[in-house]
């Protein structure tokens, strides 16, 4: 049977399109900040190790956050654990559009990262409980569709909010979009507590333990730790290295992220469909080495035309989603429904928390001379990136085999 041709229920395509819009919102408050360096540095006057560690403090945030919700992530409904740290996020999100100096911008990234840090491994969850695996890779292209979908219409409009008015509007159109999505999972999304049948555990504390310890699970913690590396280095200053470094202008910026983030929603289910049908490693593959090519390549970029600098940021995100799509519907696979939770807010954690120490790392490693000089060493946090991508092949390789067994055995 081809699984690329399953026809989803009327339910099923609402469960997929409002987790692609709750995961809309949340990355998109967490990519504006990245493009908004650019404006950001100057006008709050901080140094590129400071941005780097206001990008870090919403993934250090979000990574306590997710360790400290994964006992008790598999013990209620997990509607009602969407809507209360979405609820969270919102309030978070809120606070970033009011804030007005260098200190209280990173506790509203600390606010913002406790809550919608956790947004992606609920959903992730959720996409488990649903969805089998068998089709699971063209559901994760459409819900990954966030990222793309953030690039085409919210990253361009953040940046023409933040240039035209303030770098707030756009925190606060975010908020105002999540109110919305917020209201609509209350009313229409039915409760999910499958995980919830047969369950033995009791103590949140103990169920943490039983699944962090597992043998089964540390694979995919250990290959989680790698996969965040890559994209967390290089993302915080990608804006910036575009504007001083390849020197695209300010005003153009949204037309690079605009027709990359177009390229990437179409991309995005092809990409997924690819998954189910000819295997999900082998995507993870393909887009492995299609991003470490294309990242030597434009850590290593100097002035260029604009066509180029987005023929490769197309071809570098279709390496990104390729990776992001393959390795996140590969590590569902892993858990058993009832530490299904848990398994992913430790995932989650163990992501932010990499990711945080990522970028934290890149801002030390990257400098700027003078204000709107270029950005220097930025190709040794390329170096970085590519090497990790190497490592992470042949960890998903061995994750990949042990999935591949358990559905045999689950099957036999």
């Amino acid at each position: 049977m081809d699984n690329s041709t399953h026809s989803f229920t009327s339910y099923e395509k609402f469960v997929i399109a409002i987790l692609a819009l709750v995961q809309f919102t949340v990355v998109l408050d967490f990519m504006v900040l990245s493009p908004l360096g650019a404006i950001l540095m100057p006008g709050l006057g901080i140094s590129t190790s400071q941005f780097g560690l206001v990008v870090s403090a919403y993934a250090f945030s979000a990574g306590a956050s997710g360790l400290c919700a994964a006992g008790f992530a598999d013990k209620f409904d997990r509607k009602n654990i969407l809507l209360l740290f979405y609820t969270g996020f919102i309030c978070g999100t809120l606070y970033c559009g009011v804030v007005s100096s260098y200190l209280p911008l990173l506790c509203a990234r600390v606010v913002t990262g406790i809550f919608g840090g956790v947004m992606s491994s609920i959903s992730f969850a959720i996409v488990a409980d649903t969805f089998a695996m068998q089709v699971r890779g063209r559901v994760m292209g459409f819900v990954q569709m966030a990222f793309a979908a953030s690039q085409v219409l919210g990253i361009p409009v953040g940046l023409y909010l933040a240039t035209h008015l303030t770098w707030h509007a756009p925190f606060l159109m975010i908020a105002a979009l999540a109110m919305v999505i917020g209201t609509v999972i209350a009313i229409k999304l039915k409760p999910i507590t499958g995980h919830l049948q047969g369950r033995k555990e009791k103590n949140a504390v103990i169920h943490l333990w039983h699944t962090a310890s597992n043998p089964f699970y540390l694979r995919g913690f250990a290959a989680t730790i790698l996969l965040a590396t890559g994209g967390f280095m290089i993302m915080p200053f990608s804006t910036a290295f575009l504007v001083n470094n390849i020197l695209v202008p300010e005003n153009r910026l949204s037309e690079v992220f605009f027709i990359t983030g177009l390229a990437s929603i179409v991309t995005g289910p092809i990409l997924g469909k690819q998954a189910d049908k000819f295997g999900k490693y082998r995507l993870f593959v393909f887009g492995s080495i299609l991003s470490m090519i294309m990242v030597m390549i434009y850590t290593h970029l100097g002035p260029n035309p604009l066509w180029v600098i987005i023929l490769i940021n197309i071809a570098l995100y279709t390496g990104i989603s390729s990776r992001m799509i393959s390795s996140s519907a590969l590590i569902s696979g892993v858990p058993e429904m009832k530490d299904r939770g848990a398994y992913m807010g430790i995932n989650s954690s163990i992501q932010q928390v990499s990711g945080g120490i990522a970028a934290f790392v890149s801002g030390l490693i990257v400098y700027q001379p003078a204000k709107n000089a270029p950005l220097q060493h930025f190709d040794i946090v390329g170096y970085a990136t590519a090497s990790t991508m190497l490592i992470t092949l042949v960890m998903m390789f061995f994750i990949d085999r042990q999935v591949s067994r358990k559905l045999h055995v689950v099957h036999a």
